[in-house]
């Protein structure tokens, strides 16, 4: 089994609020690997709490790692409800959980054993699977894409009803999770990466999933990320590639199984 990762801030000055973690049970059988990357509010705007994301992201994700490894049984839609339950719990009387912008994340988790891979995406992270016969399958919560190719992608649209979701403090957010199962024996190996990673796809169209997985699995998680980097230094006040902000969070998790 070859498992690597890599991920590096948008801003050396700022704390890194993507999260990732790989598990692999005493068992030596299967593992599990998660994803999260932290939503930065805005410099102007409120939370509602005490906490900042960086807080939110790790207790979020180290419950949801511990959760996926030791409960091998509970579906994964579960585990997450169950991490997002025990953060809101954490977060104490003085935090405003209604907040829209309450501290929150993109989730990717995948889990695995002799039998099957399961996965969750919530949100703008990706997953690849790569089968046994070489093909390249992204699972995509695309909602975020799909308004914002309608138009500009708003806070009212945060968590509501015909707009996107995340994972913040309410754990029915689970229902809007893509889920899946894939016989183990038809999946060779995934990647995981946040969207600060997946810019070398989305944003800058240096190539497709397939290239960009090749890319991950050749040269390694690190290599995709120097990739973006440098294709943000090349366009500096996004020009000729639209985005929110120059550089972003970047993480890439790569599992041959």
């Amino acid at each position: 089994m070859r498992i690597e990762l890599a991920t590096r801030p948008g801003d050396v000055a700022c704390p890194n609020e993507d999260f990732t973690a790989v598990a692999l049970p005493a068992s030596g059988s299967g593992g599990a690997l998660v994803l999260l990357d932290g939503v930065t509010p805005p410099p102007d705007g409120g939370t509602g709490c005490v906490h900042d994301v960086p807080w939110f992201t790790a207790r979020l994700g180290g419950a949801l790692l511990e959760l996926a490894t030791t409960e091998r049984t509970m579906p994964l839609a579960r585990c997450l409800a169950e991490a997002v339950a025990r953060t809101a719990r954490a977060h104490g009387a003085g935090c405003d959980l209604t907040h829209r912008r309450t501290p929150q994340a993109t989730v990717v988790v995948a889990r695995w054993d002799d039998a099957v891979v399961e996965h969750l995406v919530l949100s703008d992270s990706v997953l690849l699977l790569e089968g046994t016969d070489g093909t390249v399958t992204p699972v995509l919560d695309d909602r975020i894409a799909r308004l914002a190719a309608l138009g500009p992608v708003t806070d009212a649209q945060r968590n509501a009803e015909g707009g996107f979701f995340t994972a913040a403090a309410d754990p029915a957010v689970v229902e809007r999770a893509v889920t899946g199962r894939t016989p183990r024996a038809e999946v060779r190996a995934l990647a995981v990466l946040s969207d600060g990673a997946a810019r070398w796809v989305e944003v800058f169209g240096a190539g497709g999933w397939a290239e960009c997985f090749a890319l991950v699995a050749k040269e390694g998680p690190r290599a995709l990320v120097d990739r973006v980097r440098k294709a943000e230094r090349a366009d500096p006040d996004g020009t000729a590639f639209r985005r929110g902000k120059c550089h972003d969070d970047a993480a890439v998790v790569y599992a041959e199984l």
